[in-house]
């Protein structure tokens, strides 16, 4: 028989997650676990208490009844109770906390003992101890102070250490606690803790008193997950606001639910030593706060305070002496309340950052950095700052305000006089990229209440020069941004991992990455199958490398193109920090099949012996969203793979692809018709000359009154005419990337491009702003059918090009065209998969290649689709441009692709 004790609840103790109470037995308090109870009590319930734990809430008859019936049993004076002790306790004293573990343990052994004549030798004998191997994104999220709070309140003794795999966990008590701590760690880990596995061992008990956070170890195998950096919390930016509180304007404040995590990583296991604060000594009251396990700072590794962290420093170009701490910061903005331009060292990297409703500051940046006509990212104070910019969703409200804190592209609105960005951060493009801040340094910047006015709109670009790298290092960044900012806010905490900003947009119900980067590198994604060892270069453009293993990859953080030595440079010590992090030894390496890619070059030179597979563009791609979406190893697609270019297995540029897809093979179905590239990157730059070699491929004239023939100089038409009669200098493409491009320089829209896909983007603009009209008036491809067996059906372009030119010489506008291309294209492609679904029966759809960034064409393809009964894979988890690449590389190569 078990007998349990009858107490009161006093109030919920803060900081347990609602698992723990103080309730009141006869006059005693002590703390008791109620996480069992199916809903939590209320202060002045009573509940029914045996070894630690409520087992319900009774009402305050049963509670006498129960009391009476103690009394009778002369157990009344022995309740299960161990008074509240006055102060706190720490993870010093952890002796005291596991001894009045023991008193309250001890107390329900007496109950039990008085109740149903057992001993307390008998129950000791029937504690049981295990041990937990924890795996997963669990250091550097606050997990050993979860288990030690979780444990302490279940009346558990033992401990809890880093490991280089991971948090390994001992625990002895009774065999119901112990069970429900292993739920608790699988079900309600910390808010940022990633449970991958946890392996449970029997052990003996060995008895033992307390519970404690052992030293980190290394032995054997390294391997964990790193958390991403984590925006600030609500809880520290409350501090950071508060005059009362410590922390007030501390550049630098962070807890275990946020902060800086995977960039100042230097080793594992992930502890204070292995990160770029370890030369930063706590001060007395941050080091009783790291260890107090009431604390959300117990063992924040990169807890810091105004008198013990890092501190900001303010360089200016004028060689005045430099301003430290506050003044650094009110320096800062007094400069970019001035219209001046400010180098700013972030979690990644330095930013450059102006005004964003200064037009002369904004064009200044621009012009220094050579950043032609791509749009700036802008850094707004709030979400009321946003939605005077752009038009909210509330999926994109929820991204843009989550704990990532991505850069989201969102509709731009027409704002109030005087409430606008200036026009030169993003010329010419339907959206803009905003994103909140995402670090206290940030939120400074942008200003607290009662701070002199300045900017609450911020331009936030990568300091680098164009085409180059990320800044991360101080010096350096003296001298390569010397000539693009007028000063620098830097402190002096080190960067030991280049990382952007993610980009994000939220298409049909959905998140699609545009780039991922800080706030979810270096994080996991599931594997379908078992893979060995692998590394994966990626492609050349928006590089990001993969390593996996057994059933995860890890894709890393963007690197960037890799048209410079810096970036190539930056690609390796990302592959070599990747494998540190994860303890994958790749045995065999994976790169694209163009023989002419860097990162092929890259994997080449980095094989040291190994073979080097390597993957088709297009087939790599169309394995992402598959291994995203979790198909198994047999499983076929119907894949589109649109994008730009791609090395063809018969040494075309593909872009224009309908594919048969497995992992480990696919069969070209169908395909945009052959037009020849001329020149190469030149008509990748000079949409015109895509548009003229359309023209002639549609058997359409040249004539001046065309806007492609009316932009291409006469000497170079020449030049361009021999090329497309002779295939000299060309080579013939598919690519759906460079239609979009000729339709855009027809249409008057873009005749020349200072970044990749900027004319497609103008294009996507203006077919989202045109009113909707009957279908009859969209435009229709061509289908030319296989030639013979095992061959592609051809689809040609030549009559919506004719409707095209058509539409110009009838003064159509623009909007219109744009749409009824874009129509087109959706038709296009629902026409396609049904002809490939009538051959091989899949209904099954996946969408990949950079071309599915492009919001108006994603949603409108899913939505067709899905109407003619099609089951729809796009993005979610991944970019469909080349930055998800290198996890495709992983499953084919895997498969034997």
């Amino acid at each position: 028989m078990c007998l349990g004790i009858p107490g009161r609840v006093v109030e919920p103790v803060e900081g347990y997650g609602g698992h723990l109470a103080l309730v009141d037995v006869q006059g005693a308090r002590r703390r008791v676990n109620v996480g069992m109870l199916d809903t939590p009590p209320a202060s002045g319930d009573w509940v029914l208490l045996h070894m630690g734990f409520a087992l319900e809430i009774i009402d305050a008859t049963k509670a006498a009844q129960a009391l009476s019936g103690l009394e009778m049993m002369g157990s009344g004076e022995r309740a299960e109770a161990a008074p509240e002790t006055e102060g706190e306790a720490t993870a010093g004293d952890a002796s005291e906390i596991g001894d009045a573990s023991e008193v309250e343990a001890g107390a329900g052994v007496a109950a039990g003992a008085a109740a149903g004549g057992e001993d307390a030798g008998a129950v000791q004998r029937a504690f049981v101890r295990r041990l937990f191997e924890v795996r997963g994104v669990v250091q550097g999220v606050g997990f050993r102070p979860f288990v030690y709070v979780t444990a302490s309140g279940l009346g558990l003794t033992g401990s809890v250490g880093n490991t280089g795999a991971g948090v390994v966990v001992e625990v002895e008590g009774s065999p119901e606690a112990v069970t429900e701590f292993g739920r608790l760690v699988r079900a309600e880990p910390p808010p940022l803790a990633v449970v991958e596995s946890v392996t449970v061992t029997e052990l003996a008990p060995v008895g033992g008193s307390g519970f404690t956070i052992e030293d980190s170890s290394v032995s054997g195998r390294v391997r964990t997950l790193v958390s991403p950096d984590i925006a600030t919390c609500e809880d520290c930016l409350a501090e950071l606001r508060d005059p009362g509180d410590r922390r007030h304007r501390h550049p630098f404040i962070t807890c275990t639910h946020c902060g800086p995590r995977f960039t100042i990583v230097t080793g594992l296991p992930y502890d204070r030593a292995a990160t770029t604060m370890a030369p930063f000594a706590m001060c007395e009251a941050c080091r009783a706060e790291y260890r107090d396990p009431r604390d959300r700072r117990f063992h924040a590794q990169p807890i810091a305070c105004n008198a013990c962290g890092p501190r900001l420093e303010l360089v200016t170009q004028d060689g005045a002496p430099p301003l430290y701490g506050d003044e650094a910061l009110g320096g800062a903005r007094q400069l970019l309340a001035a219209g001046q331009i400010v180098a700013v060292k972030g979690l990644g990297g330095y930013h450059l950052a102006c005004d964003a409703r200064d037009e002369a500051a904004v064009a200044r940046l621009r012009r220094r950095k050579d950043r032609g006509g791509k749009p700036f990212a802008v850094m707004v104070a709030n979400l009321h700052v946003a939605e005077e910019l752009v038009t909210l969703t509330e999926g994109q409200a929820a991204l843009l305000t989550g704990s990532r804190k991505p850069i989201v592209l969102l509709p731009r609105r027409t704002p109030a006089p005087g409430k606008g960005v200036a026009d030169s951060v993003a010329p010419g493009s339907p959206d803009l990229g905003l994103l909140l801040p995402y670090t206290p340094l940030h939120v400074l910047l942008l200003g607290l209440d009662g701070d002199e006015p300045g900017p609450d709109a911020l331009v936030l670009t990568s300091g680098n020069r164009s085409g180059e790298r990320i800044v991360t290092d101080d010096a350096r960044a003296l001298t390569e941004l010397a000539a693009l900012a007028d000063a620098w806010l830097r402190h002096d905490r080190a960067i030991q991992v280049p990382c952007d900003d993610s980009v994000s947009r939220f298409v049909a119900g959905a998140e699609l990455p545009v780039r991922r980067s800080r706030g979810d590198a270096p994080l996991p994604l599931a594997l379908p199958f078992e893979i060995p060892p692998l590394l994966a270069a990626g492609a050349d453009l928006k590089n990001t490398c993969a390593l996996g293993e057994g059933r995860y990859a890890w894709v890393s953080q963007h690197i960037g193109d890799l048209d410079d030595l810096s970036t190539v440079e930056a690609l390796t010590r990302t592959a070599e920090h990747l494998a540190l992090l994860t303890g994958v030894a790749p045995e065999q390496l994976v790169a694209d099949r163009h023989p002419g890619y860097r990162s092929g070059a890259w994997a080449r030179a980095h094989a040291k012996g190994r073979a080097v597979r390597t993957v088709q563009h297009h087939h790599a791609h169309l394995a992402a969203v598959m291994g995203e979406h979790g198909l198994g190893p047999g499983e076929r697609v119907i894949g589109f793979a649109f994008d730009g270019t791609g090395h063809g297995t018969d040494g075309a540029v593909w872009g224009g692809e309908a594919l048969i897809a497995g992992y480990k093979s696919f069969r070209r179905a169908a395909h945009l018709a052959y037009v020849p590239l001329a020149g190469g990157d030149a008509s990748v730059r000079r949409p015109y000359r895509m548009a003229l070699a359309q023209l002639r491929a549609a058997d359409v004239a040249w004539d001046p009154d065309l806007p492609p023939v009316a932009a291409c100089p006469t000497a170079e038409r020449g030049v361009l005419e021999h090329q497309l009669a002779t295939g000299f200098g060309c080579v013939p493409t598919s690519s759906m990337g460079r239609l979009f491009d000729a339709v855009a320089s027809l249409a008057g829209v873009r005749h020349e491009v200072g970044y990749e896909a900027e004319a497609a983007i103008v294009l996507e603009g203006l077919a989202r702003a045109a009113q909707p009209e009957d279908a009859a008036h969209a435009y229709a491809f061509g289908i030319r059918p296989a030639p013979g067996p095992g061959e592609a059906v051809v689809a040609d372009p030549g009559p919506v090009i004719r409707a095209v030119v058509a539409d110009v010489r009838a003064g159509v506008a623009r909007e219109v065209i744009a749409a009824r291309f874009h129509t087109a294209v959706v038709r296009l492609t629902v026409d396609l998969a049904e002809l490939c679904r009538e051959e091989s029966g899949l209904d099954v759809v996946a969408l990949g290649g950079g071309v599915f960034q492009n919001a108006v064409l994603l949603e409108a393809v899913q939505h067709a689709l899905s109407a003619r009964d099609f089951t729809v894979l796009r993005p979610r988890l991944l970019p469909p441009n080349d930055g998800g690449l290198a996890f495709g590389q992983l499953l084919i190569a895997a498969s034997g692709g």
